[in-house]
């Protein structure tokens, strides 16, 4: 008995040791702990190299690099980070949350950063819903819980539509895609995310305001934190590079969510003059029919606008001064907008937002960064955004500049090796790659300058105005980044993508992250059971010494762990007690600790089965002979004893591993949260989750022959 006090009062030490995990040395430095949701694209979600990004990531890291500060990222789900923050595990959250007033009464929340909203959705061949009085009869879905689902259900009556409730977005979307909806309701830049990545869904009418979206801190703390972010998000909306990541992830924007406004063309046609050879912009195909992102862009315009266009393929010089000489009443060539030409021309919105970029031989590698460039001979068209780059560039990297005065020519001096590299618009170089140039870009591009459509100084307006409407109407319905993705290949290194609507695609793709998933799941499942084995014996034990005592405090703490729910003890031990202590417990260490108290409690029952399932007669002969009770436990009961606990602990060590999926909920990225995490990005459900069934399978069946390899040895 002795020596089981001596190892119940080494393990609580040990246990004593991973509670008192401080965050001491986190609050010595300048790093904010943030929490975020885990999959809430196009907020936040990881993306196919296994990263988080999404409008709060890229918001907040842009406020930290502004305001001078760190953030690192929790990654913990919606309701964890609530949790997190009032439990002051973490200084704040950014997970796209509404600002209530009920929140208010907890929360101290930043200036909005987003203006949110509800908006209709249908599929994109849909020609029968225009607005919510055709919806009368239909069955309309949207997710439980939201404001899309109140809506409907406040104008349910009005409207006469049936409604059903989702519990995520993927049985949502699917359902309108397997016709059993007619329209579906989400928040606004949600479905305008789905279409930008594919979904065959367009929008109708115009969002219904919801609430903004604000980065929240526990109310009366981290004043300073939230004070920088109001600072950042001002300057960021006053340099336009807020609304540069709102446009990266979210087909539409605030202003480009009206419906198309029709304007009335004032000719019976328009000539439009163009360029002849600007691939992807405008060329000639197989078919020698002019094609290109130029031409699709304004035919399409023409279509949505009810305007008839004739072009006139030129070339760039021919076609601005077509449309100066009033031959031409516009010009679409991807022409650079610029304050001299703005002196000539009146421009459209901007339709593209170009940038330069180097390109080499695709066997040359000893070009890694601008750096390399010493010594060597970069060519550039005459005239180009890419020649004023380099010419400002050169004593910089010391490299000399080689110009030509067309294309072919540029890209044919990299090939024979006249020159070791060139800078060109980065479009042009990726659609030559595309078209099998053997070049390469080995450096990032560079931004340079805006694409406009454009007329003779005061003269078609309605024209400018027609092709406005229709690009807000096409960036609004995906129509936009489809014309720009038939024919733009990005210059930028390429990593070997799959297809991942196939089985073998997802497993591809993801492989890497999903070991990673499999290797913190059975790391979980070791560590938890065997400290849960060590404490399990010791209690189980205690249940049946002859001290009462002893017997009565193994029952208590048998009972109160298994009446425990295991996902309430998680939440319990990582937020609550965290929170009481003071002290913060790493999610790890709150993990390992919920699955040991589980399994020990189980366990130290499969302990007393055993042992009570020994004859009771050879206990007490060994006592009639003056055997202690000590050495007849270790020397009689116990041998016998764990022949029989074999089969229980090779069972509660199937159940641990898989028990490991409950505590995802305190953000543990284990298997089944690494699928979830998959499944947001790719919405592949069932192979997706097939995998993970196989992976478990696989797992579980190789160490259940093991153990009973094991036992067999044993007995």
């Amino acid at each position: 008995m002795k020596k089981s006090l001596k190892l119940l009062s080494i393990f609580s030490i040990l246990l004593t040791g991973l509670l008192f995990t401080t965050k001491n040395v986190a609050a010595e430095e300048t790093t904010y702990q943030i929490g975020t949701d885990v999959t809430f694209a196009p907020f936040e979600f990881q993306n196919t190299d296994n990263e988080y990004v999404g409008i709060d990531i890229d918001l907040l890291k842009a406020i930290a690099d502004d305001q001078g500060f760190k953030v690192n990222f929790q990654p913990l789900g919606f309701n964890s980070s609530i949790q997190g923050v009032i439990s002051n595990q973490l200084d704040g959250m950014i997970a796209g949350m509404s600002i209530t007033e009920e929140r208010k009464k907890t929360f101290d929340f930043s200036d909005p950063y987003f203006d949110s909203g509800i908006q209709m959705a249908v599929k994109k061949d849909n020609a029968t819903v225009s607005n919510y009085e055709d919806l009368a009869g239909q069955t309309v879905g949207a997710k439980v819980g939201t404001e899309s689902a109140a809506f409907l259900e406040e104008n349910q009556e009005k409207y006469g539509y049936e409604i059903k409730v989702y519990e995520d977005a993927t049985g949502l979307y699917g359902s309108l895609k397997n016709n059993a909806l007619i329209a579906i309701f989400d928040d606004a830049p949600i479905l305008g995310y789905a279409i930008n990545q594919g979904e065959p869904f367009k929008l109708v009418g115009q969002p219904e305001k919801g609430n903004s979206y604000g980065f929240a801190v526990k109310k009366g703390e981290n004043q300073e934190l939230l004070e920088k972010f109001n600072i950042g998000l001002k300057k960021l909306k006053n340099s336009g590079e807020y609304e540069r990541i709102v446009n990266t992830y979210i087909t539409q924007s605030s202003s480009s969510t009206e419906t198309m406004k029709k304007i009335e063309p004032l000719k019976d046609s328009y000539t439009i003059a163009s360029d002849s050879a600007f691939a992807p912009f405008e060329f000639q195909n197989t078919d020698n029919e002019y094609v290109g992102i130029d031409v699709d862009l304004l035919k399409r315009a023409a279509e949505l606008q009810g305007f008839t266009l004739k072009f006139n393929h030129i070339g760039f010089s021919g076609a601005v001064q077509a449309v100066e000489s009033n031959q031409a009443d516009a010009v679409i060539a991807g022409m650079t907008i610029t304050d001299t030409r703005k002196e000539v021309f009146d421009f459209s919105d901007s339709y593209f937002d170009s940038g330069i970029q180097l390109a080499v031989k695709s066997d040359n590698t000893s070009i890694k960064s601008y750096d390399d460039l010493a010594g060597k001979q970069i060519g550039a068209k005459v005239g180009t955004e890419s020649a004023d780059y380099l010419e400002a560039n050169k004593e910089k990297y010391d490299f000399t500049v080689k110009y030509f005065d067309a294309a072919d020519q540029l890209y044919d001096a990299v090939r024979v090796g006249a020159i070791d590299a060139l800078m060109d618009d980065y479009p042009v170089i990726g659609y030559a790659i595309a078209q099998g140039q053997e070049l390469a870009a080995p450096l990032e591009r560079i931004s340079g300058g805006q694409y406009g459509f454009a007329v003779k100084k005061g003269q078609n307006p309605e024209l400018l105005a027609m092709f406005n409407e229709a690009l807000k109407e096409m960036k609004r319905t995906g129509e936009y980044e489809e014309i720009l993705g038939t024919y733009i290949h990005d210059g930028n290194p390429q990593k070997e993508t799959v297809d991942e609507s196939t089985f073998f695609g997802i497993l591809k793709n993801n492989y890497q992250i999903l070991l990673k998933g499999l290797g913190q799941t059975i790391v979980l499942a070791l560590v938890s059971f065997g400290l849960a084995l060590v404490v399990g014996i010791i209690f189980g034990l205690m249940s049946v010494s002859p001290i009462k005592a002893l017997r009565v405090f193994a029952s208590i703490y048998v009972d109160i762990i298994r009446g425990i729910p295991m996902m309430v003890l998680a939440l319990f031990i990582y937020f609550g007690l965290s929170d009481a202590i003071g002290l913060t417990i790493p999610d790890f260490t709150a993990g390992v600790i919920t699955l040991t108290l589980n399994a020990s409690a189980y366990i130290a029952e499969i302990v007393r089965g055993g042992i009570n399932a020994v004859p009771i007669g050879q206990t007490e002969a060994a006592r009639s002979l003056g055997i202690s009770y000590m050495r007849t436990m270790q020397k009689i009961v116990l041998p016998q004893a764990i022949r029989i606990m074999i089969p229980s602990f090779v069972n509660q060590f199937v159940i641990s591993l898989k028990d490991t999926t409950i505590i995802s909920v305190i953000g543990i990225v284990e298997l089944l949260q690494t699928g979830k995490i998959i499944v947001a990005r790719t919405m592949q459900t069932t192979n997706v989750y097939l995998i993970i069934a196989i992976m478990y399978l696989l797992l579980i069946t190789a160490l259940t022959k093991l153990a009973k390899s094991l036992e067999k040895k044993v007995n």
